[in-house]
């Protein structure tokens, strides 16, 4: 597992929740994947990545098994976990019309690194 600052500590671990539009993959358009800062998961690619408008990096879709689910206590969201080390990654949303796949997964970038595709 990666030492994680105060900051990267408050969202991952303690389920906070980075300022919109201040992430540095929010308007990443580079090809690659999106891996789980805390313990290097791949989680996303780039090609499910859409600009839903909402400040956070969006996904219509995770690479296949790389995320764990769970309603909020309150019953109206599911937040979004790495699989592997269940570091907080933000929520999913589904039927907002944003892409065919009717999912959004907004992720906080503090909680990711990206790989890109070397050429």
């Amino acid at each position: 597992m990666k030492k994680l600052s105060l900051e990267e500590a408050r969202v991952i671990l303690h389920k906070g929740t980075e300022a919109p539009f201040s992430g540095e993959f929010c308007d990443n358009k580079q090809q690659g994947k999106y891996l789980c800062k805390q313990c290097g998961s791949e989680l996303f690619l780039s090609e499910d990545k859409f600009d839903s408008g909402c400040g956070w990096p969006s996904f219509d879709d995770e690479i296949s098994g790389s995320v764990k689910k769970i309603t909020d206590a309150d019953g109206r969201r599911v937040e979004i976990l790495c699989q592997k080390c269940d570091g907080h990654l933000g929520h999913i949303f589904h039927g907002e019309g944003f892409t065919q796949k009717n999912a959004r997964y907004c992720v906080n970038s503090i909680s990711l690194e990206f790989s890109g595709v070397k050429k």
